[in-house]
């Protein structure tokens, strides 16, 4: 009996060692490639798959601040992550760790990710300012048609000549951004090859970006285009000068001056 105790303790003893031996204790890298596209009250936040064989999971953090205390949002097991808790117009900065099957968890993420939920609406109809004048305009900070030459209208429609056109006034910059499947494709305004003219044919599937005269920024995507009128989708970006659709980081913008607008 004493000798079958003591190969017994042995063998626990043993086997002990191997498992601790055996116990994983490195944590994964931290995700990389991260990646936010604004929504209406929503960011959407992606990333590159984990190189982990036994990756589990991630955690997505928000801060109000790239330096400042992140706090837990969500878990998933997917590359993707909805933030829904957002608000049109508060920039959130984003971090995600990665987890493996032991509960070894990675650094949160290095990249500078930031984003500003925005609004956006859809299938809204603007008519030639030649037919009807009262619908022929659009002001993205009331989300609003209404007269084309009225001291808020961002962008009009108008028939010249035959050819239908998106047009701005003087105070404000256009750009046709060419072909895009969707409205997020266009996800930042571009820093050059604004119109001179201050308008773009309206092309059925192109999305068009516009400054507005109060520096903040909006994007349109054309559906429909006719004598009618045209239809579009569009998105605003409520802070000035901020994420989605605004200038690249450190170019100094000034406040143009509203006044005197007159059609182009």
């Amino acid at each position: 009996m004493k000798t079958v105790a003591l190969f017994v303790s042995v063998a626990l003893l043993f086997a002990g060692c191997v498992n601790e031996a055996d116990v994983d204790t490195e944590a994964p890298f931290p995700p990389q490639g991260i990646r936010t596209i604004s929504l209406d009250g929503a960011v959407e936040i992606s990333w590159y798959p984990s190189q982990a064989r036994d990756i589990a999971g991630y955690k997505v953090w928000v801060s109000g601040s790239y330096d400042g205390q992140y706090e837990l949002i969500g878990r998933t097991t997917q590359t993707v992550y909805v933030d829904e808790g957002g608000v049109n117009g508060v920039t959130y900065y984003y971090a995600v760790s990665a987890y493996d099957r032991d509960g070894n968890e990675s650094e949160l993420s290095k990249d500078v990710v930031y984003d500003t939920p925005r609004p956006e609406g859809y299938d809204v109809t603007i008519t030639d300012r030649f037919v009807t004048p009262s619908l022929a305009g659009y002001d993205f900070s009331t989300y609003s048609r209404g007269q084309y030459d009225d001291e808020y209208t961002d962008v009009f429609f108008e028939n010249i000549s035959g050819i239908y056109q998106l047009s701005v006034w003087s105070d404000t910059d256009i750009q046709d951004m060419g072909y895009t499947a969707s409205l997020d494709e266009i996800s930042s305004a571009p820093l050059v090859g604004w119109a001179p003219s201050g308008t773009a044919e309206a092309i059925v599937g192109h999305t068009y970006v516009i400054w507005t005269w109060d520096d903040h920024y909006a994007k349109v995507r054309v559906k429909q285009v006719g004598a009618g009128g045209v239809v579009f989708d569009w998105a605003y970006q409520t802070a000035e000068k901020n994420p989605e659709l605004s200038l690249a980081k450190g170019k100094n913008v000034s406040k143009r001056n509203p006044l005197s607008r007159r059609p182009q």
